[in-house]
């Protein structure tokens, strides 16, 4: 979860507000697709850029087997996110990878094959539970040795549609929510993850690792979560697709929780086709959260019937246009895209919203600690670890300072400690000025104005990494509108500017996931905007 701004006035969080760091804004470029010059040899990896689709025509082949792909991921975690560039997107490796691929082979050779998931190497988020022998520690030494007894239920799910889990993804500590001045990517257990495009520039939290790895190829697919914006963040930073499902289409038992209002996992890919077959997999209702019961019968078995080329044609789409960033450059890039919206048949109509939601944002600091707070409790009390409270949590922070926060403190965890509970006025307040107040005003904006969706860039390019001071983004983001009204959110690859990716969202009414992937889709086909790292080692580098 990357919040920044709103975090260090301790009046708005979780807004995933990227933008220019200080060098980036030194030489502004134009909105194009960059040709880098290549510091590592990616064409050489076989699997490089390989889709899901692929890699089931290599198996089904038998160019490939589900046991040679998870190899070939494996060394190129130890190629380069362990030597070489070093990005520091995976945590842990599963050492059971290798066997659940080998088994998944027998049951291909045997004529059971599960689905489009079927041997597909997936990384996930190291806030999620596995009952293996991995750990689940949200990347804090406070839970190293954590393992948890019961799978959570996206896991289940995965595992049953056949994916082999290749092991675990770094994120900032807590999903971003321990401190006012942390650096996203960064936790006590893993590090700093590194943006693979400029290795001296943030990745993007809280599911900083799952968007480094994505975009590196260290797997074919990933997990992240999203409070606001640790999903969508790291996609546009690393020029992926990501989507931030409504919240309770996808289920969150089994995942450390921020917010009960908020929380949602989501997939994060290379493409809209693995990001359809991906969500197909994991979405469904769990008699575990009851926010997954509104999901019933709204949730698609394949989202994939709604990768249509045309998709953006005769679509009325919404910008806010009004609320210009200081930075030209990323007005620019937003027009670029507007134009190639309307070139591909579709009407974008101008509303205002950003001011608005800006307000309403004020009082979403109040629902994400005190839904903290709950929730952590409830999830620390069974987890079976020495750390069984948030109180504990805070104290063993304080005794072990020099290596749980080197750089930063607690003034989250700090301050949700303080909360009274969900009856609070100050709580219930926040409720119905933020969250409900925010689902009415995109109601109203997608009714009056006969919307499918409103679009926007997602943020502006990634921010250096500071540990020292921390991360500083700026105010052009999309993410806070579709995070307090638990809306889903698309985000797909819109450009770059200073040779950093910049993603183009689409957020729109609950379960409107179809409209969302097909706008993507469209969007996506037509410009291939997608372009791998190439590891620059920092800013300055030829």
């Amino acid at each position: 979860m990357k919040r920044r701004n709103f975090l260090k006035q301790s009046s708005l969080a979780g807004v995933a507000v990227a933008g220019m760091s200080a060098l980036a804004q030194a030489t502004p470029q134009a909105a194009e697709t960059p040709n880098f010059s290549m510091h590592y040899n990616d064409e050489a990896f076989s699997l490089h850029e390989t889709t899901i689709a692929e890699l089931q025509e290599k198996m089904a082949s038998g160019v490939l087997t589900a046991v040679a792909i998870a190899q070939l991921y494996l060394q190129r975690i130890a190629a380069i996110d362990k030597s070489g560039p070093k990005i520091n997107a995976v945590i842990e490796l599963n050492p059971d990878a290798l066997s659940i691929a080998a088994a998944l082979d027998a049951e291909r050779k045997a004529g059971k094959l599960r689905g489009p998931m079927h041997g597909i190497p997936v990384l996930i988020k190291d806030n999620i539970d596995t009952a293996d022998k991995m750990q689940t520690t949200a990347g804090s030494l406070a839970l190293a040795g954590h393992v948890a007894a019961n799978d959570a239920f996206l896991v289940k799910k995965l595992r049953d549609a056949g994916a082999v889990l290749l092991g675990k993804t770094n994120l900032s500590e807590w999903a971003n929510f321990r401190s006012t001045n942390s650096s996203s990517g960064w936790s006590s257990r893993g590090g700093q993850t590194h943006s693979p495009y400029i290795l001296t520039h943030n990745p993007c939290g809280s599911s900083s690792g799952s968007g480094s790895a994505v975009a590196a190829n260290l797997c074919a697919v990933a997990i992240g979560t999203e409070t606001d914006g640790s999903v969508t963040c790291p996609a546009s930073t690393n020029s992926l697709v990501g989507l931030k499902p409504t919240v309770g289409l996808v289920s969150r038992a089994g995942i450390i929780p921020i917010s009960a209002t908020q929380d949602t996992a989501g997939p994060m890919t290379r493409t809209v086709t693995d990001l359809a077959i991906l969500l197909s997999a994991i979405v469904g209702e769990d008699p575990n959260d009851k926010a997954t019961r509104a999901s019933k019968g709204k949730w698609q078995a394949d989202y994939r019937k709604f990768l249509n080329a045309n998709g953006l044609k005769g679509k009325r789409i919404g910008v806010d246009r009004k609320k210009q960033s200081r930075h030209t450059d990323i007005n620019a890039l937003l027009e670029t895209c507007l134009n190639e919206m309307t070139n591909l048949g579709a009407e974008i109509v101008d509303i205002e919203y950003v001011n608005a939601i800006g307000a309403m944002g004020g009082y979403e600091l109040e629902i994400l600690q005190t839904e903290f707070k709950e929730g952590l409790n409830a999830y620390l009390a069974t987890a079976g670890t020495s750390v069984n409270s948030l109180a504990a949590l805070i104290a063993h922070n304080k005794a072990n300072a020099a290596a749980q926060m080197p750089f930063f403190k607690q003034e989250q965890l700090e301050n949700s400690e303080r909360k009274t509970g969900l009856n609070a006025k100050a709580y219930l307040e926040a409720l119905t000025k933020g969250r409900d107040a925010s689902r009415k005003l995109i109601t109203s904006l997608l009714q009056s104005n006969k919307l499918d969706a409103i679009a926007g860039l997602t943020m502006g390019p990634a921010c250096a990494i500071d540990l020292v001071y921390g991360d500083r983004w700026s105010d052009d983001f999309a993410t806070q509108p579709a995070a307090m009204a638990g809306y889903p959110h698309i985000t797909v690859p819109g450009g770059f500017l200073n040779r950093l990716p910049v993603g183009l969202s689409f957020f729109g009414a609950p379960y409107a996931e179809p409209t969302l992937i097909e706008l993507a889709y469209a969007y996506e086909q037509a410009t291939k905007k997608r372009q791998p790292p190439s590891f620059i080692p920092h800013f300055f580098a030829d």
